[in-house]
């Protein structure tokens, strides 16, 4: 687990399950990404974003021993940082007072609510799952490939360490993983 790849998830949990703190920081690293999404998506920030964010890590940490299957860990943290920002939008207006005089009747201007952006949200956080399912090499070189200006390819290659003709390989593999990855196939289903 020392090489160029961060680890399957499943090595990573395990890892981290019995005390390896690299493993659990792996696991971390990996998918912050996925849950600062799903925080950010609730318009969470401040100390609201934090509390959630530590919340997650520690119902996970609860449950590393519990886990069956790793491949469901993006989904898993996903579903419980909604659940954890519900749970803080919903403290907040049992704690907000209300002046009815303030009350507006719709207009249509504002913002949208929260749920008009859950489908976008559901295949952001798909994609964000997939992502951080694949291998190190094919997660890295997806976002050199994203990166705005585009980086030539002898540039990604430099970064990586990799042949550029080795670049569009790993490219159509790594895309086909997320293609092929549960949740993204259930949301090109919906």
């Amino acid at each position: 687990m020392h090489g160029d790849d961060d680890g399957p998830v499943g090595e990573l949990v395990a890892g981290a399950a019995a005390g390896d703190v690299e493993c659990w920081n792996r696991l971390v690293q990996r998918y912050t990404p996925l849950l600062l999404s799903v925080v950010r998506r609730f318009r969470l920030d401040g100390s609201d974003a934090d509390d959630v964010v530590q919340t997650v890590w520690l119902r996970l940490v609860e449950q590393l021993g519990r886990i069956r299957e790793a491949q469901a860990l993006p989904g898993w943290i996903a579903t419980t940082a909604r659940h954890e920002c519900l749970h803080v939008l919903d403290g907040r207006r049992r704690v907000a007072p209300t002046d009815l005089a303030d009350q507006a009747w719709p207009d249509g201007g504002g913002d949208p609510p929260v749920d008009t952006d859950l489908l976008a949200a559901e295949r952001h956080e798909a994609l964000l799952a997939a992502m951080a399912a694949l291998p190190e090499r094919q997660r890295a070189l997806l976002l050199l490939l994203l990166h705005d200006p585009p980086l030539p390819y002898e540039e990604i290659s430099r970064r990586l360490g990799i042949p550029v003709g080795s670049i569009g390989p790993t490219r159509a593999r790594a895309l086909d993983r997320v293609r092929s990855d549960p949740t993204v196939q259930a949301l090109l289903r919906a």
